[in-house]
């Protein structure tokens, strides 16, 4: 009896042992806002911001690790309203449709604004011209073939800013012909680089933050200056320009967490649109939605070079 008393209790001593292991285990595992994996799904036309806010992130603290996933804006959306991501990148806010969604759901989105960024129309430098009107763009879009507009070139029918020249134009659909549409932001301005007469509509984002291997190929472009549809000037996706409210093919980008807990995407969140995000914002060409702060030090004495 004695023994089987014994063997009882070291049964127990070992799974009592190995329970708490496990509990140390799944502990040290545990996503924080500043620890953890974490999927994101981004808006393809702003991937370049993106990819730096998390190099710097992951850098910053050491157990955090996200992996950025670049789809269509449809994509996107689609993936944020049937819960295969918990948090994404977009260039647009939720609709009421959406959040109605949502909620139905039990979830309430955190919707954070973190910087201005612009649709860009770019042109092969072959061609001079470096002006055009938006409303020649719009009578392109519907379906006026005498604008003088040889082709427009967008990089996928879902995304963003097809989406927002739709949405500009007021149509449902692009036109049929002379409307050239790629997968990507960088085959569109590849394409146009060497087709004269094409007119790229990208991501500014893009241009101002070109990978390695599209650096040459943004060179043999031109970024288009645009006259608004009320404007007599035209003005370019510029920062001094966006800041001024001046640039008609300026929008917002949001980080999107639905995860409804305080993790990673919560930390990632709150990290962009702080000082550090916004100051990384700032230096890419995009406009951050809080201008960083400077730190003066101002002294008494001016010091004199050493002779």
């Amino acid at each position: 009896m004695l023994k089987y008393s014994k063997a009882l209790g070291l049964i127990v001593f070992v799974f009592l042992f190995a329970m708490c292991n496990q509990k140390s285990k799944n502990e040290s595992g545990k996503e924080t806002i500043l620890k953890g994996s974490l999927d994101i799904a981004v808006d393809e036309t702003v991937k370049p911001i993106v990819d730096d806010q998390v190099a710097v992130f992951e850098g910053t603290y050491y157990g955090a690790k996200i992996n950025v996933k670049p789809e269509s804006e449809a994509e996107v959306i689609n993936d944020l309203l049937n819960q295969k991501t918990k948090v994404a990148v977009t260039a647009r806010n939720l609709s009421q449709e959406e959040l109605a969604r949502f909620e139905k759901s039990k979830i309430k989105p955190r919707v954070t604004p973190f910087a201005t960024d612009a649709i860009a129309f770019i042109k092969t430098k072959n061609n001079n011209d470096t002006l055009i009107a938006l409303k020649t763009v719009i009578d392109f879009m519907q379906g006026n073939s005498n604008t003088g507009i040889k082709g427009l070139v967008f990089d996928n029918p879902n995304s963003s800013t097809v989406r927002f020249m739709k949405e500009l134009a007021k149509v449902k659909n692009v036109p049929s012909q002379n409307v050239f549409s790629f997968k990507t932001n960088e085959e569109v301005i590849k394409f146009v680089s060497e087709n004269d007469g094409m007119i790229g509509v990208v991501g500014v984002n893009w241009l101002s933050q070109p990978s390695p291997s599209m650096v040459d190929i943004v060179k043999k472009i031109n970024v288009l200056s645009v006259k608004g549809l009320n404007s007599n000037e035209y003005y370019s996706p510029t920062q001094n320009d966006l800041a001024e409210v001046k640039y008609p093919l300026a929008r917002e980008l949001f980080i999107i967490n639905c995860q409804g807990y305080n993790g990673l995407g919560m930390g990632f969140g709150s990290f962009i649109a702080g000082d550090i995000g916004q100051r990384i914002v700032l230096k890419s060409g995009l406009l951050p939605i809080k201008t960083p702060g400077r730190k003066l030090q101002i002294r008494n004495e001016l010091l004199k070079d050493n002779e």
